[in-house]
């Protein structure tokens, strides 16, 4: 009887809402076709592929490729390399949007503001491709800008990115400077969302500008920054292919190789499909373990966290 009420309840639900249910649809087989169905073939990471045997009727081979892996000379430096990239970026970039969101919700001045936000959030649509263009060209050696610059001063032009010890750096300011604007979207949203009387009471109480931002601004915001923060932690292996793979030379090898650009190079470009599912597999489970670590010390902390 009571599973007859429920079923009938649901039926009762899709026919009243059945427009809800067919928007949702779209996004459902996103995911189960191109997120979901994918995992299946993670099964090649403990197989040798052949192409004429197919994934499942290449034989087994257990956790021999992700021994390979582990016993790869290059396995230090590229866990090294996508740490520090991944790290660095989420130290220095991850303040960024949260101070320029507190510095707009300050500014009274509508016209100054939006313009503000127009330069800041434009460069957030630039594709990569030509983002690293414009990197390649503000920084070559005879006639970037900025070794133009150099010159007038007497110094001798310095190739930047054929530097190792530069090459986090280009990529963190560079992609700080591309999408700090557009993340800081979401705390100005938040910071909307306060309670109007906080900022009446406290004026009354004759709280300065500091004051208001560190009493008011930043605990209204803060279970947003809590849930951003444990994202980007949760996505430090996951570090974008193209901007650095673009970004790459012989000379800055050492220090831009990392996980996803050797699964590229591995996988695709010399046709070991097993090896690099497996280190993608690694990768991804890194990544897990990682966002489920940070969410729970987020939900101990400050009582905010995605699940």
């Amino acid at each position: 009887m009571e599973a007859a009420t429920k079923r009938f309840s649901v039926r009762k639900s899709f026919a009243k809402h059945w427009q809800l249910y067919l928007i949702t649809l779209p996004p459902l087989l996103f995911f189960l076709i191109f997120k979901y169905y994918p995992m299946i073939n993670a099964v090649l990471a403990f197989k040798d592929y052949y192409v004429t045997k197919g994934i499942f009727g290449s034989p087994w081979v257990g956790f021999r490729n992700f021994d390979m892996f582990f016993s790869n000379p290059l396995f230090w430096s590229l866990i090294k390399n996508t740490l520090t990239i991944s790290f660095y970026l989420v130290l220095a970039g991850f303040p960024i949007p949260i101070i320029l969101a507190l510095m707009l919700n300050e500014v009274r001045n509508q016209k100054f503001k939006r313009f503000v936000q127009l330069v800041t959030f434009a460069p957030y649509f630039i594709s990569t491709v030509v983002m690293v263009s414009i990197i390649m060209l503000f920084l070559a050696p005879r006639l970037g800008f900025l070794n133009l610059f150099l010159n007038l001063f007497g110094m001798d032009s310095v190739n930047l990115l054929g530097k190792p010890g530069l090459f986090s750096s280009i990529y963190v300011w560079s992609d700080i400077w591309q999408t700090a604007g557009y993340s800081a979207v979401v705390y100005l949203a938040a910071l909307a969302a306060v309670d109007p009387t906080l900022y009446e009471a406290a004026k009354v109480d004759g709280a300065s500008r500091f004051q208001k931002i560190r009493n008011i601004d930043l605990p209204g915001i803060l279970p947003t920054i809590t849930i951003i923060l444990i994202l980007n932690v949760g996505n430090v292996m996951a570090l974008g292919f193209e901007k650095v793979y673009l970004l790459q030379n012989k000379l800055n090898i050492a220090s831009s190789e990392i996980i996803s650009t050797y699964v590229y190079s591995i996988g695709l470009l010399n046709a070991n499909y097993s090896f690099a599912t497996a280190v993608g597999l690694f990768n991804s489970v890194i990544n897990l373990i990682l966002l489920v670590t940070v969410n729970g010390l987020a939900r101990r902390v400050t009582k905010t966290s995605i699940w």
